[in-house]
């Protein structure tokens, strides 16, 4: 089974307490990342992937989760860190339309309909509850 890191970026809007999602071609709603290449950190990684994806440049600020599941189907062992971001520049837009099929600034609880992996949704992760979560075996 093969193991491998990946990155999301919690980007949240203070003023309009919303979080960005971007939906996947052909799959689910998730907040902007992907898996972290060879010779790189998680941090360049996170950084990396919400350019591609959002055409944001951001700063990491601090890591909020570590998930961890079992692909059996795929044979893949996914350990999935979120960090909370922050903007420095850019206007959200799809680079790649054949990765990103859309972007949303979306409310607290619709994020937390869509990312229910996290224990005390994107709340607690902003309230640096530090969480690790087994998500299981699929």
């Amino acid at each position: 089974m093969k193991r491998e890191d990946v990155v999301y970026a919690l980007v949240f809007d203070e003023l309009e307490k919303r979080v960005l999602m971007v939906k996947n071609a052909g799959s689910v709603w998730t907040l902007p990342g992907g898996a972290v290449e060879t010779g790189e950190t998680l941090e360049e990684a996170v950084i990396r992937e919400v350019k591609e994806e959002t055409n944001l440049t951001v700063e990491v600020e601090e890591l909020l989760a570590v998930n961890e599941a079992f692909f059996l189907k795929k044979e893949v062992h996914p350990l999935f860190f979120t960090f909370k971001t922050r903007v420095l520049e850019g206007e959200v837009s799809i680079l790649d339309q054949e990765e990103i099929e859309e972007i949303q600034w979306v409310d607290i609880e619709t994020a937390d309909e869509r990312m229910p992996y996290h224990r005390g949704g994107v709340q607690g992760l902003l309230n640096g509850e530090l969480s690790y979560t087994y998500q299981g075996k699929s």
